[in-house]
């Protein structure tokens, strides 16, 4: 099946009359693209837009206020449609300020509805035999004129967006989930992205950093520094300048010389060159710390349970998978951890650590669980 060719916006006007359109629509399906792998600050280069009638892509780069297509967004009135919603709804409102509000998610819905493949690629191919273009997953959106076969990939994200809800609103009907669904979409409606703190050490971001010592969390914050300055400088994404298991490596091995560098391995020719004296400044800065101002990783008390409360938690994760198998939904879609935790450490028993649907379809089984296990 293939979509209509979309329309490029790239002009108020054209902006203009598509809003109107918009606004007569109950269900819109929206997309973006980013150029997260290929700049330094990511930025939304494109916002795919479907009905079902019509696609368009809307060209941000080209634009100079896309103000118009905020109250569409957050207009309770007409549903919006996006597949893995969590980036897209933090980039709407880091870039543009926009709030989404009544969205459908098809990933949620995939997850609820117990599929193995929850990605939007598997769910096209698998409902209707349609194979998205790898070739374009990584590409840059911030080129332009876009190549006719990146506004193809583009629209086909969006183009089948409103039949997949569909036949996933079905779905979920007849399962009884679409309530649980729904509130899922709801909350997910208020995230936002994190505004990191300058003063804020960079290696609290740095997987593997809870392991090292303080001399080594100097090196490594030295070196993180300086990576960030150098993609800035550059225009590139971190990952660009150098990887996280050459900073991880060098971090911990501490090179001294050029001649060590090069033993240290991971890095090419060319980052040897371009960075090599600034990573070994980086290095010695972080040796040079005096032993008292070196860094801690914030370690955070563990969570202290009574053996009642141990065997209450056994009790429910045990009851989890059962519950999970018997629904046919992942045990963590069900009930994370971090809420099971939460309940065997309410006193007294608080199921409002529950959201709405968790607590109508799940509380009363919770409720005998945790009653049986403080009696026993």
């Amino acid at each position: 099946m293939s979509v209509n060719t979309p329309e490029i916006i790239t002009t108020s006007d054209a902006l203009l009359r598509l809003v109107n359109h918009l606004q007569g629509e109950p269900v819109v399906a929206f997309d973006l693209e980013a150029d997260s792998m290929h700049h330094y600050q990511e930025k939304v280069c494109l916002i795919q837009v479907s009905t079902t009638s019509e696609n368009a892509i809307i060209d941000p780069l080209a634009l100079d206020d896309l103000s118009p297509l905020g109250p569409i967004l957050a207009d309770s009135g007409i549903l919006k449609v996006m597949h893995g919603a969590d980036y897209d709804i933090r980039s709407f409102h880091r870039d543009f300020g926009f709030e989404v509000r009544n969205l459908f998610d098809t990933m949620i819905a995939s997850q609820f509805l117990g599929e193995k493949e929850i990605g939007l690629a598997a769910q096209l191919r698998k409902r209707f035999g349609v194979e998205l273009d790898k070739r374009y997953q990584r590409a840059d959106w911030s080129r332009r004129p876009l190549e006719p076969g990146m506004i193809a990939y583009a629209t086909e994200d969006t183009g089948h967006l409103i039949l997949l809800y569909l036949q996933m609103t079905e779905g979920l009907k007849e399962l009884g989930r679409l309530e649980w669904v729904e509130e899922e979409c709801a909350l997910l409606c208020g995230v936002r992205s994190a505004v990191r703190d300058p003063n804020e050490p960079m290696f609290l971001r740095f997987k593997g950093a809870s392991r090292m010592d303080g001399r080594t969390l100097a090196v490594l914050e030295e070196l993180l520094r300086f990576r960030d300055r150098m993609a800035e400088m550059r225009d590139r994404p971190l990952f660009m300048v150098l990887s996280h298991d050459a900073i991880r490596i060098i971090a911990e091995q501490k090179p001294a010389d050029l001649a060590a560098l090069k033993r240290v391995g991971g890095l090419s020719p060319r980052q040897l060159d371009r960075y090599g004296m600034g990573i070994l400044e980086g290095v010695a800065r972080g040796m040079d710390v005096p032993e008292h101002l070196l860094p801690a990783y914030p370690r955070h008390p563990r969570v202290k349970r009574n053996q009642q409360q141990e065997t209450s938690l056994k009790a429910l994760k045990e009851w989890r998978e059962r519950k999970a198998a018997e629904l046919r939904m992942d045990a963590g879609i069900l009930m994370g951890n971090s809420q099971l935790e939460a309940l065997v450490a309410s006193e007294p028993l608080d199921l409002a650590i529950l959201k709405r649907w968790q607590r109508r379809e799940l509380g009363d089984e919770l409720l005998s669980i945790l009653q049986q296990t403080k009696a026993g």
